[in-house]
Formats: C-alpha cells, sequence, structure tokens
C-alpha cells in the first residue's frame, strides 16, 4: 500500500509541474474525481485505498492532458490574433472601418 501510495504522489506532483492554468486545475480535479471513482470500484473488491489511489493517479494524468490542451489552444489563438493585428483587448474608438481604394488611389470610408 504504502509503494502504491508513494508511486501515485510521485506522479501527481510531476504531473502538477505543467505550465498553465488548465493543466493544473484539470490535474487537481482529475485526481479528486479519479480518487472518487477508484475508491468505489475499489470498495467493491476489498481494496478501496488502493483503488482511490491509482484513480486519484490516472485522474491527474488524464486531467492533466485535458487541461494542456486547452492550454495550448488558447495560446493558439492569442498568436493568431497577434499574427493578424488584432489586439486582444476591445478597440478604443470602435472596430476599424472598412473601405475601398477608387481609380485615383484615394481611400473612402464605407
Amino acid at each position: 500500500m504504502k509503494k502504491s501510495l508513494l508511486t501515485i504522489l510521485t506522479a501527481v506532483s510531476l504531473v502538477s509541474c505543467a505550465s498553465g492554468p488548465n493543466a493544473q486545475t484539470g490535474s487537481v480535479l482529475g485526481a479528486l474525481g479519479g480518487a472518487a471513482v477508484g475508491g468505489i470500484i475499489g470498495n467493491q473488491s476489498g481494496r478501496g485505498l488502493e483503488g482511490a489511489a491509482i484513480g486519484a493517479g490516472l485522474g491527474a494524468v488524464g486531467g492533466n492532458a485535458l487541461g494542456n490542451a486547452r492550454d495550448q489552444r488558447q495560446q493558439q489563438q492569442y498568436y493568431q490574433g497577434q499574427q493578424q493585428g488584432y489586439p486582444q483587448q476591445n478597440y478604443r474608438n470602435g472596430p476599424p472601418q472598412q473601405g475601398y481604394y477608387d481609380r485615383n488611389g484615394n481611400y473612402h470610408y464605407n
């Protein structure tokens, strides 16, 4: 039992090193949910603590993977907005106005 608990705690501590708030939150919530489900399933076979420990480890790894994917998606959306020249905040004077160039090269706003 001690060996299983030590392994799970080591895995959770390594998983929580992932950067990003969603990855860390996912690890914690996954560990809690996994421990609950693992405890219930383990209790059916008379090994509730071991089931909870295994469930916590697997839940933490799964939650971290999902949270990390969400962090990467948000970061990618941020950088795509930066490349297109759109600031991530609201425009001070409203959105940029659309317009067109006439034959003489003069720009006209719609």
